[in-house]
């Protein structure tokens, strides 16, 4: 069972992450950052040397990734993942981890679909993405109102993230961050391109009105003031980081880590064979 634990909170509302995705799609998708991501691993996969013949794609923005890997089998970024065991030999998590209520168990239902020596590869938002926004509107709120409610995702920390990929069953594990700084005019300019991304705010645990004038202003002042764009003071600046996470299907043929204690050499005697022939 890959679904959130009954006695566990809901991270995400889907019904309203699914709208937003839906209505940034038909207003016109704010793709830059898919498009890095998307390249990124096209060089990645550029790098291995192998053809992969039975690919797979989990996505919730399809129409993008789907020409960006013609080739690949598109499945929704649903709970349970529309995918076969042993089904492929290559499967991309694009940009919707994060939403995820239970991301390692997204991981480990890749996992399972992937052919013996198969390669997983993900993609999402995570560590500091957002964290001007973030601390702008959390001291905004309360300056105003006297409480604090969610309005930016919480993102999770490579180091966490990085585990998952071990926890999944997965064998080789690599987590690496591509920091991205984005310029905008103002902090309603960012909010426009976060819902245009599909990226809007779709947590559970939301607020279910709208964000008060008054609120919205100071944030706005906030970002003004202390994250200015070094290159044009005039903007803002905020933080999207791209977390990339790799793990291989385990295989007798992958190099594997010497047991510990089965060293042959002593690490002194090495040390010195290597001062011996410099000399």
């Amino acid at each position: 069972m890959t679904t959130s634990a009954p006695d566990r909170p809901a991270l995400t509302d889907r019904p309203a992450l699914l709208r937003q995705r839906d209505r940034a799609i038909r207003q016109g998708f704010v793709d830059v950052l898919h498009r890095l991501a998307a390249d990124e691993i096209q060089d990645r996969l550029s790098e291995v040397k192998r053809r992969f013949t039975a690919p797979a794609l989990v996505t919730g923005f399809p129409s993008f990734w789907g020409d960006a890997f013609p080739d690949a089998r598109i499945v929704p970024d649903d709970p349970v993942l529309d995918l076969q065991a042993g089904a492929h030999d290559l499967v991309i998590h694009a940009m919707a981890l994060h939403w995820a209520d239970d991301p390692v168990g997204q991981i480990v239902q890749c996992a399972r679909a992937l052919r013996e020596d198969g390669l997983f590869i993900a993609v999402c938002f995570g560590g500091q993405t957002l964290q001007e926004l973030r601390a702008a509107l959390a001291q905004a709120e309360v300056e105003l109102t006297g409480g604090l409610s969610p309005r930016v995702l919480p993102m999770g920390d490579i180091r966490d993230m990085g585990a998952l990929i071990g926890r999944a069953g997965l064998a080789l594990p690599v987590a690496d961050l591509l920091p991205q700084r984005a310029s905008y005019r103002d902090l309603f300019h960012l909010a426009h391109d976060l819902r245009a991304m599909g990226e809007g705010n779709a947590m559970a645990a939301r607020l279910r009105r709208p964000t008060g004038r008054g609120v919205l202003a100071r944030a706005a002042a906030i970002m003004a003031e202390h994250h200015g764009d070094r290159d044009d003071p005039s903007r803002i600046a905020t933080t999207f980081d791209l977390v990339f996470l790799t793990g291989w299907s385990p295989s007798e043929t992958q190099p594997k880590p010497l047991r510990p204690g089965s060293a042959t050499t002593r690490l002194e005697d090495a040390l010195k064979e290597i001062r011996t022939k410099k000399t």
